[in-house]
């Protein structure tokens, strides 16, 4: 049952990158006030868990009215995961994604904690250790992503700047190499 729970656990861990969203909220929340960010992160998490718990159950109604089967959303979860990651280790992309106080939704929710790399997960993990087991450990994850926001400054101080920016680079590097597995598994029609 331990087991499970990690297997669960870890791919979620990583695709939701609590200590690398950390970062991401703080230059977010730059502007705001204490009551300001709190409500934001909450606005935050609750879209995540709506937006994933909705893809759970409806993630395969849409797949079976669009053709999709499991191993092309496991090719193509794979690609963006990829993508994601190699943007994330090579450091390309925006370099401001502050400029209001309204962040919480988008992009905080969604894409940055419920984005492709969590739903992907989420889809294959319900079929490999079921959903309870999904279920919980997106809840102990968001625990932990709400955890982080509410300590996100005392982080920022405790790590700083550049380990924040290093433990993120680890957590992309692992994962391209769940993406590659996906793209593996999905192109070998595990």
């Amino acid at each position: 049952m331990i087991q499970k729970f990690f297997l669960a656990f870890i791919p979620v861990f990583v695709a939701i990158d609590p200590i690398g969203l950390i970062a991401i909220f703080t230059g977010l929340a730059s502007g705001a006030s204490q009551e300001q960010r709190k409500c934001q992160a909450f606005l935050g998490i609750f879209t995540a868990l709506c937006v994933a718990v909705g893809f759970i159950f409806l993630g395969e109604i849409i797949f079976d009215a669009l053709g999709i089967t499991n191993e092309d959303f496991l090719v193509a979860g794979g690609l963006i995961l990829l993508g994601l990651a190699g943007r994330e280790l090579l450091g390309v992309g925006p370099a401001d994604r502050a400029g209001s106080d309204e962040f919480g939704i988008v992009p905080l929710g969604m894409p940055l904690i419920a984005g492709p790399a969590l739903l992907t997960a989420l889809l294959i993990l319900v079929d490999t250790v079921g959903l309870v087991f999904t279920l919980v450990s997106l809840l102990v994850n968001l625990a932990l992503v709400a955890a982080a926001f509410w300590n996100a400054d005392w982080f920022a101080r405790w790590m700083g700047r550049q380990g924040l920016r290093g433990v993120s680079k680890i957590v992309a590097l692992l994962l391209a190499a769940i993406a590659v597995s996906l793209i593996r598994r999905g192109w070998q029609g595990a």
